[in-house]
């Protein structure tokens, strides 16, 4: 009887073994050989400055031109135009695009 059971022992150890052997090489399917590179830029390059976008307002005729609210997809500049206050929404990325007047 003690035979039966060290043979059921030694075969669930055998089977235990066998088991991790494969999750481990499951695990390691993943693996893409070569060289990536990391790209670091600096998160101020890839929006629109306040600065640019009471400029860039300025110039389409808004006088005394201010920055109202800023979110991370628009610049909103606020000021006074021909027939009264106006307000002027630029996108906040490079070079401020324009998106509503």
């Amino acid at each position: 009887m003690t035979n039966l059971f060290a043979k059921a022992g030694i075969a669930a150890l055998m089977a235990f073994g066998a088991m991790s052997a494969t999750t481990m090489t499951a695990s390691a399917n993943d693996f893409h050989p070569g060289i990536q590179q990391a790209r670091y830029d600096h998160p101020r390059g890839r929006m629109c400055s306040p600065r640019l976008a009471v400029e860039k307002a300025r110039d389409m005729g808004l006088r005394r031109a201010r920055i109202d609210n800023i979110t991370p997809r628009r610049v909103v500049v606020e000021g006074f135009g021909r027939r009264g206050p106006d307000r002027v929404v630029f996108a906040n990325a490079p070079g401020c695009p324009l998106i509503r007047r």
